[in-house]
């Protein structure tokens, strides 16, 4: 059985990619198996509800007043799945299922993912160059 501790983490990693996903033009290929995690616990309400949350986070990004948001709606739906692995304990398969490998689960020592990172440039007359791992630059002509 697993602690709330667990179900805590993935709940919090099921909404930041939920999140994540939903300013992408990817969501229309996830959006029925994200619906489908609420079959019986009003999809149509959850469905109005994501679709105005991608909206206020779509807007939010032209601005480039999105961080705030992001963090809110994040919290926000870490709740709402944490409600639906209480009401719905077979969600959790599912949740983990539509995640993929939870995140420094795979991949040698050295590649597995250990924290999180916030990379942001602001250039102006010049290159920027941003990696969160390894990057190799080259300039001029190659031998």
């Amino acid at each position: 059985m697993e602690t709330s501790v667990e179900l805590a983490g993935l709940a919090s990693a099921a909404a930041a990619r939920l999140i994540d996903l939903l300013a992408t033009d990817g969501w229309g290929a996830v959006k029925s198996s994200v619906l489908a995690l609420w079959r019986t616990a009003h999809p149509e309400r959850v469905e109005e509800e994501l679709g105005d949350a991608r909206d206020e986070l779509l807007q939010a990004r032209r601005t480039g007043d999105d961080g705030e948001l992001q963090g809110l709606l994040i919290a926000e739906w870490q709740a709402r799945i944490i409600r639906l692995m209480a009401t719905r304990p077979d969600a959790v398969d599912e949740l983990r299922a539509l995640l993929g490998p939870e995140p420094g689960t795979s991949g040698t020592p050295e590649q597995r993912i250990t924290g999180s990172m916030t990379l942001e440039a602001h250039v102006s007359g010049g290159d920027a160059f941003l990696a969160g791992r390894d990057m190799t630059v080259t300039r001029g002509e190659q031998a």
